[in-house]
């Protein structure tokens, strides 16, 4: 019985790999570096004078994200520092006036963005206020939103 195909003379195979098990490694070739993963960034610890700085900061008018930017830390890790010394948080919400504003602006036909802009809060914000107040918002293209066949 003859037989064929790719296994039909394993001798050179054999022979190949009984060389290979008996050479030595290369000494020449540089081992390869090993991988270097990125490794989180450990939290900026702030000074005793710097956190006054901080706190008085976010007293005089500052937002976190200002605050954040000028020491180099998350706004999380802003507002953690301020609640650890009981500095009570600004919540920059709209005032029923700013609401009224914002609908007046978005029914002349501005986006929630530039609205969000003018009134220095989210595009979010705004939507959630008009939203509250039952004001019908637009699609992207300046269309009545359509849900399930419902005009919102």
């Amino acid at each position: 019985m003859e037989v064929r195909g790719a296994y039909s003379n394993i001798k050179d195979q054999v022979r190949a790999l009984e060389e290979l098990r008996e050479k030595p490694p290369r000494l020449d070739t540089p081992e390869p570096s090993p991988v270097k993963w990125d490794r989180p960034g450990r939290a900026r610890k702030l000074g005793p004078e710097q956190v006054e700085q901080l706190i008085a900061g976010y007293r005089s008018g500052a937002t976190v994200y200002e605050l954040g930017d000028r020491f180099g830390i998350e706004r999380r890790t802003v507002g953690t520092i301020l609640h650890r010394h009981g500095v009570p948080m600004r919540r920059r919400g709209l005032s029923p006036e700013q609401v009224d504003d914002a609908i007046h602006l978005y029914n002349l036909g501005w986006s929630l963005a530039r609205v969000g802009d003018h009134l220095g809060v989210n595009h979010t914000t705004v939507l959630n206020k008009l939203r509250e107040r039952g004001i019908p918002t637009r699609d992207t293209h300046g269309r009545p939103r359509v849900e399930a066949g419902v005009a919102r």
